[in-house]
């Protein structure tokens, strides 16, 4: 395994945090809890749910180790003040809900849960909705919080004026915001104003989830030693989604008025510094946090299809030195690829291609009870499942190493004569396909990379020969209605069997094959 040290971009991660030492143990708190909106939010299998939104503002000790901390303004007891936007959902009687906190990191100040959790299959959720949807977090009884915590976002950062007079905003406070709040939900009474904690008494364990941009966050908060709060450990469980093999470079200071976390690598920039300058792979940032002492959190860390090509997802399993072999997982960690899933589904997205589909959302939600049972009762999850990966080579749809990586190898999954990748957790869409998944898209505009493409395979032979694809047609695959209900039953019932998929989405999965048009005799 590479070790940090050896790293021709040390001097830069060091600028950006991502080697900054040990932390010294939190001396922080929250303030003040203000809740300025209350509202039902639906009645669930536990009972009634209420929405509230509010502030919470916190101090800092400027010695905390957050870069440019100690150039800050303070208050009169000598701390460093931010404030920051929360929402919470939970339980209207908090003991009726499962005992665990599930805290959302948004992404670009979009909220994510229900995005990730609750989404319909037929009208997949966007990141920003609030909407219940299937309500599949509430009728298992998570509260969950979703903290602000980016620049610009809903969160109001440190700043101090350089000799210059130019304003900085002191950006890794953002690691502090959730860590604070979600020890204060976790573990406090009240603020030190004497308002009580909404959850005290209900939280029996803590769990952080984060996609793409906020999955880089959750490794990197955890890199830096923002998991430990007075010695307590804060998230025991960690949810990860399609994160590639990134870190996030928020661990400094800037002038903005952009966040230094809006940006990532893609095809019109592979330079982009700070993503993919640091460790790579979830065994470094696992060994790092053990030589602190800590003891890290359960993680499930799922990724996509797509992030192969687009986000350079392969050096988070082999690192970036030349290596083609998978790196040992770390005991506390599990990692599943998606066969056939795009980084989003985007249906608006404005490509060359029709957008992918493949609604993946039933993985999120039988990988939620697995980490949760995994912190509460010790039950492990199931082991790892991969996709085998091969060199992409000078495959220009694929984006490239950056230049501070020159032995890497960029890998991309294996794919059969259809196109479809092979391994990997297969939904019942991949085992009976209709089409090929996943299929890069271009232009290779950052939304197009990520949305990836479904390119649906010719209902009948006539209809290939007109378009001149050379795919075998969907009823020559599928003599009969039947026939292809029954395979996508029997695929349901396998992923049910092995963990990674629900009874109640098998249904509904099974009810969408058998409701398809493919079979109907088209109209005179």
């Amino acid at each position: 395994m590479a070790r940090f040290g050896f790293n021709p971009a040390v001097a830069l991660i060091a600028a950006l945090g991502y080697g900054i030492g040990f932390p010294t143990p939190a001396a922080a708190k929250l303030t003040r809890l203000e809740i300025t909106s209350q509202q039902s939010y639906g009645t669930f299998k536990p009972g009634e749910f209420v929405w509230w939104q509010g502030r919470i503002t916190g101090e800092l000790q400027p010695t905390e180790k957050i870069p440019d901390l100690d150039k800050a303004a303070k208050n009169a007891r000598g701390m460093v003040e931010y404030s920051a936007k929360i929402s919470l959902i939970f339980p209207k009687n908090p003991k009726d809900g499962n005992g665990t906190l599930l805290v959302d990191i948004p992404n670009r100040g979009r909220v994510y849960a229900q995005a990730l959790y609750n989404s319909p299959r037929d009208e997949p959720f966007e990141s920003g909705t609030n909407d219940v949807g299937t309500g599949f977090l509430q009728d298992h009884g998570f509260a969950t919080a979703e903290v602000q915590w980016e620049m610009g976002q809903g969160a109001d950062l440190p700043t101090f004026i350089d000799s210059s007079e130019q304003k900085h905003f002191i950006e890794g406070v953002g690691f502090a915001i959730v860590r604070d709040a979600a020890d204060f939900l976790k573990n406090a009474t009240a603020d030190t104003a004497g308002t009580a904690n909404p959850l005290h008494g209900a939280i029996k364990h803590a769990l952080a989830s984060g996609k793409s941009q906020s999955g880089r966050y959750l490794k990197t908060f955890l890199y830096n030693g923002f998991n430990m709060a007075e010695g307590r450990r804060v998230f025991d469980g960690m949810h990860v989604f399609v994160s590639g093999a990134g870190m996030l470079p928020i661990m400094q200071s800037s002038t903005g008025p952009q966040s230094s976390a809006t940006g990532a690598p893609d095809f019109a920039n592979p330079e982009f510094p700070g993503v993919h300058n640091g460790v790579l792979t979830i065994g470094e940032i696992i060994k790092h946090v053990k030589d602190r002492g800590e003891k890290p959190p359960l993680m499930l860390m799922l990724s996509s299809t797509t992030d192969f090509y687009s986000l350079r997802a392969s050096l988070g399993r082999t690192g970036g030195d030349g290596g083609t072999s998978d790196l040992p997982i770390p005991p506390n960690v599990r990692m599943y690829d998606i066969a056939g899933a795009s980084h989003a589904v985007l249906p608006k997205a404005k490509c060359d291609l029709p957008p992918a589909t493949l609604d993946w959302s039933p993985v999120s939600r039988a990988t939620l009870l697995h980490l949760d049972d995994w912190v509460a009762k010790g039950t492990e999850p199931p082991p790892s499942r991969l996709m085998p990966l091969e060199p992409a080579g000078n495959n220009p749809m694929v984006l490239r190493a950056p230049s501070n990586l020159p032995k890497a190898v960029i890998q991309i999954p294996k794919r059969d004569a259809d196109g479809n990748a092979l391994g990997g957790v297969r939904l019942p869409d991949m085992q009976a396909p209709l089409g090929a998944n996943a299929q890069q898209n271009p232009p290779l505009s950052f939304t197009c990379m990520l949305a990836g493409a479904y390119v649906a395979f010719p209902r009948t032979q006539a209809d290939a020969d007109a378009k001149h694809d050379t795919h075998r047609p969907v009823l020559e695959r599928y003599k009969t209605r039947n026939d292809y209900v029954n395979l996508i039953r029997g695929a349901a019932r396998d992923l049910e069997h092995d963990g990674f998929l629900l009874p109640e989405d098998a249904a509904v999965i099974i009810q969408s094959a058998a409701a398809s048009p493919l079979w109907r005799t088209p109209a005179p």
